[in-house]
């Protein structure tokens, strides 16, 4: 294995466009282009077709996705692909979230409220460290990437390397262990703690999950271990490194000279609040922002420490966070998959972070400072983007614009065809609906059915049951804990017609799912225009029975040009099948009941979430129902409180 090189593993060959969209990437990449895109359909392979451009280009890469399921996916797909290589994963650590925030209206100030998901925190610290020692580093992020991280020259510059034989006391090794901010824990050993017995310190470290022993004897290191958790053997080591526990870290010299600026700030704002006849809110500010210092003075550390970030990291006002792409070289590679989600999604996060943070300063609660702390601003992210793959079915008008090579991916590896589409009157659709429902069921297949609003798929899920088909609903409304069982049960055939409103477009695996229904389909906006049609028309792509009925009185622009680039799509499968003499293979994929956690099967065979997994949900439901009450939403709390009621008697 060479550590500087990836080595794609796969037992399949490129096929279809695959062997031609991955040469027309690496050409344009070579070539010096900065951004090009990959139009893959639903099914073309295009995670394959990206390992394939990774290990011809054989640079560190970056993959981004709008969302952790989509994320999770990605990343086992690489660790499958590139299984003697660094793959990391890099996501939000926090199970549950509550940014700090103040609502005037109600004078209620929010604080900071989050569970940290430990195994996650481990993850980021692991991609981090990747980066800093190995070239064949791969990082499959979402857009949580673009927020800052502290600055990469110092979070490397503060790990430490110790060898045996070196002079050092026990009391200069827990001093040099608090300053990484690890915490001492003679009791309970956890990630991001140490402990002390006799002449041995065991420290649990962030990154790579092991137990690092030092022995110390007249004032010198006399034997260094590497230990797997919790109980593993240990292994005699030569030397150890050891990283900062935390991303924000700073050397007590700049904490001073911090602090100094910090406590400027201060006055200057809180003299701005007095002249503004904010009282209230100058005193306020005071107390708050000098409990911070006195916290950083004493332990280098506080909570809301990156609110604070611009001083220790020596940025001019304005300047844009040091973040995870930061930590790349400067001719990294980096794929932006769904690129019609990903890039507005970065383009938004910005704006509705600084609303929050300019209450919080126009009523005392966070210095000025706290401005950048934040995402970086689209303009900030194109500059730090390295050579740029889009990544989409349906790439927009920004990506067809900055890329110098489009590559199409349109030949299916499994020959399946895009599915036919039919447009139908919307008069009688729902007795129309009924008939093409009848006929898939005979064959054993299951049906799709789109509507615009909550309240529709509920009440025609309601009016299929009355009419004895098997029928659910799903949205976003539906708990956590039913959706994935929802899914399992539809695809086991427990029922025949799940109706929703957009269904999980991207990344939504049915192939038992040969019929979608889509309603009001002319009523032209979000889950109607262009792209929200080619997603959803894609849903029916891994069936050889696919098909789209549209009900509509009228074809609108979208309506047009979603259809005629699916018709295009599947003339152009059509036209590869009759010239290679090859037919559609069914996708065959296992029904899992994915959802963490996930313990014994009740009677019907369906796996039901552990106890440790309901304890921990309970957790963040009472979280939330705090969180409720705070804001005054007595109807949410309501029903919260009623969740948590219903769990309780389950997990009893």
């Amino acid at each position: 294995m060479n550590k500087n090189k990836f080595e794609l593993v796969s037992k399949f060959e490129p096929r279809g466009d695959q062997p031609k969209a991955i040469k027309e990437l690496v050409s344009s990449i070579k070539s010096g282009n900065q951004f090009q895109t990959l139009l893959g359909v639903t099914g073309s392979g295009k995670t394959f077709t990206m390992a394939n451009v990774i290990q011809k280009i054989q640079r560190p890469t970056l993959v981004v996705s709008p969302n952790k399921t989509l994320c999770a996916q990605l990343y086992e797909e690489f660790k499958a692909f590139f299984p003697n290589n660094a793959v990391s994963y890099f996501v939000s650590y926090y199970d549950y979230y509550q940014p700090e925030s103040y609502l005037p209206q109600t004078d209620t100030y929010i604080n900071k409220d989050a569970k940290i998901n430990q195994e996650i925190d481990r993850m980021r610290h692991e991609a981090v460290q990747s980066l800093i020692g190995r070239k064949d580093i791969l990082v499959v992020a979402s857009v949580s990437c673009i927020y800052g991280l502290g600055s990469p020259e110092t979070y490397q510059k503060f790990s430490l390397i110790f060898k045996k034989g070196q002079e050092l006391s026990h009391d200069e090794l827990i001093s040099q262990l608090l300053n990484l901010q690890y915490a001492r824990n003679d009791y309970e050993l956890w990630r991001g703690n140490f402990r002390v017995r006799g002449a041995f310190i065991d420290v649990w470290t962030l990154g790579k999950d092991q137990i690092l022993r030092f022995e110390i004897e007249g004032g010198k290191i006399k034997n260094l271990w590497i230990g797997e958790v919790p109980l593993g053997d240990f292994t005699s080591q030569n030397q150890l490194e050891v990283w900062p526990a935390k991303f924000w870290i700073s050397e007590k010299e700049k904490i001073k000279a911090s602090l100094k600026d910090i406590n400027q700030e201060l006055e200057e704002q809180v003299e701005k609040l007095k002249d503004g006849k904010k009282l209230l809110e100058a005193e306020r500010l005071q107390r708050r922002t000098e409990y911070d210092m006195a916290m950083l003075r004493e332990t280098g550390w506080c909570h809301g420490i990156e609110n604070y970030s611009r001083y220790f990291e020596k940025r001019p006002k304005g300047e844009p966070p040091y973040t995870l792409m930061d930590y790349f070289p400067k001719d990294y590679l980096l794929f932006l998959d769904e690129s019609h989600m990903t890039i507005p999604q970065v383009r938004g996060m910005n704006e509705g972070d600084r609303s929050r943070k300019k209450t919080l300063i126009d009523y005392g609660f966070r210095l000025p400072s706290a401005l950048d702390n934040r995402p970086l601003k689209f303009d900030e992210f194109m500059e730090k983007t390295g050579t740029t793959i889009f990544v989409s079915a349906t790439p927009n008008v920004f990506e067809r614009q900055h890329s110098k090579k489009i590559a199409e991916q349109i030949i299916r590896p499994t020959y399946l065809l895009d599915p036919e589409i039919e447009i139908k009157p919307s008069e009688n659709q729902i007795k129309d609906l009924m008939i093409e429902i009848a006929k898939r069921k005979e064959k054993n297949q299951r049906i799709l059915v789109l509507t615009l609003t909550k309240k529709m798929a509920e009440a025609l899920s309601q009016y299929f049951k009355e009419a004895k088909v098997k029928a659910e609903y799903i949205h976003s409304e539906v708990k956590t804990l039913e959706r994935p069982k929802i899914l399992a049960d539809l695809r086991k055939g427990k029922f025949d017609v799940l109706v929703g409103i957009n269904l999980l477009r991207e990344g939504l695996d049915l192939p038992e799912v040969s019929l979608i229904a889509i309603l009001d389909a002319d009523k032209e906006g979000f889950l109607r225009d262009e792209t929200s049609l080619i997603q959803i028309m894609g849903r029916a792509s891994r069936h050889p029975e696919g098909k789209i009925i549209m009900y509509a009185d009228k074809i609108t622009g979208s309506m047009k040009r979603a259809i005629s680039e699916t018709k295009k799509r599947r003339k152009i499968q059509e036209a590869y099948n009759k010239t290679h003499k090859v037919s559609p293979a069914s996708i065959v994929t296992t029904i899992k009941d994915s959802l963490s956690g996930m313990g014994k099967k009740d009677e019907e065979g369906t796996y039901l979430p552990n106890k440790e997994f309901l304890k921990e949900h309970l957790k963040r439901l009472s979280l939330m129902l705090d969180m409720a009450r705070r804001n005054l939403q007595f109807e949410k709390a309501a029903e919260i409180k009623e969740e948590i009621e219903r769990l309780k008697k389950g997990l009893d």
